[in-house]
This record gives structure tokens, C-alpha cells and sequence, in this order.
């Protein structure tokens, strides 16, 4: 099952994320089918970027999406448009 997660970035103490999909079995900073986009929670306000098309491809393909991911992809819109199109 395809799961769209964050996996760790950055140095120690200094964390940023990378929203990807990836085989739910495969470690949380291991192998990943695709990026779709990044979290930075230290800027101010956290920056968020999302390949809006990339997350409803695999969205559609019937991926399911972590609690912090689902969050992430609420807050830009994206959840609102697959179920429209879902519709």
C-alpha cells in the first residue's frame, strides 16, 4: 500500500520534511516512489509546498495520507479538490 508520509531532512536540530509517497512497509527515511513536495516547520510561518497534481495522481490511485500529511494537504486545498473531482 502506497502511503504519502514526510520523511526527515536536514541536520540535527534543524529538521525539515519532504512530503513523499512511499510503500507503507519501507523505512520513514528509506526508499520513496516519488517527492511531491516539503515542510519547513522552523520559518515563520511553516513553509509548505505541494505538487498540487503529483498528490491527487497518487491520491486517485488510492494512496492514504499520514495524520500530518492529511493536515498539510487540508490546510492548501488539495483534499477539497480530489473530493470534488471524486464527486
Amino acid at each position: 500500500m502506497v502511503r504519502l508520509r514526510l520523511q526527515r531532512t536536514g541536520r540535527k536540530k534543524r529538521p525539515s520534511y519532504r512530503i513523499v509517497a512511499a510503500d507503507s512497509r519501507a523505512p520513514r527515511d528509506g526508499a520513496f516512489l516519488e517527492i511531491i513536495g516539503h515542510y519547513d516547520t522552523l520559518t515563520e510561518p511553516p513553509t509548505v509546498v505541494i505538487d498540487e497534481a503529483k498528490a491527487l495522481k497518487w491520491l486517485k490511485e488510492g494512496a492514504k495520507s499520514s495524520p500530518t500529511v492529511n493536515s498539510l494537504l487540508q490546510k492548501q486545498g488539495v483534499l477539497d479538490k480530489f473530493e470534488s473531482e471524486k464527486n
